[in-house]
């Protein structure tokens, strides 16, 4: 069998943030959640291509989300926007699940729809 890797970014639905905002967030949870990866799992995901799927789900389904990827020991990292610009200080904008196992990640985040 063989085992491939990825990451999912999940969006925060619901905030009116620009798309060069979303972009930013994506990224940070994208970096914090790597960062987080041991080193064997990251090195596969980087041969791999770095897979990732951006999705979207509301701060109440987050939550949820991290409390199940926490269980299946997958590494995760949620984003408290620096108040900065767009929104105000702490406002949770997206997660992300992994990079890990594909298979585990889809169990966290299989029935999830695509940022549009």
């Amino acid at each position: 069998m063989i085992v491939m890797y990825k990451q999912v970014i999940v969006i925060r639905s619901g905030l009116k943030m620009s798309k060069g905002k979303t972009a930013v967030q994506a990224c940070h949870a994208c970096i914090g959640a790597a960062e987080k990866t041991s080193r064997i799992i990251l090195s596969a995901w980087r041969r791999e291509g770095q897979k990732k799927v951006v999705v979207e789900a509301s701060l109440e389904a987050m939550h949820r989300l991290k409390e199940k990827a926490d269980k299946l020991k997958i590494k995760s990292y949620m984003v408290a926007d620096a108040g900065l610009t767009e929104l105000a200080p702490g406002t949770i904008t997206a997660i992300a699940i992994g990079p890990d196992k594909e298979e585990k990640i889809n169990k966290v985040t299989g029935s999830l729809p695509l940022v549009r």
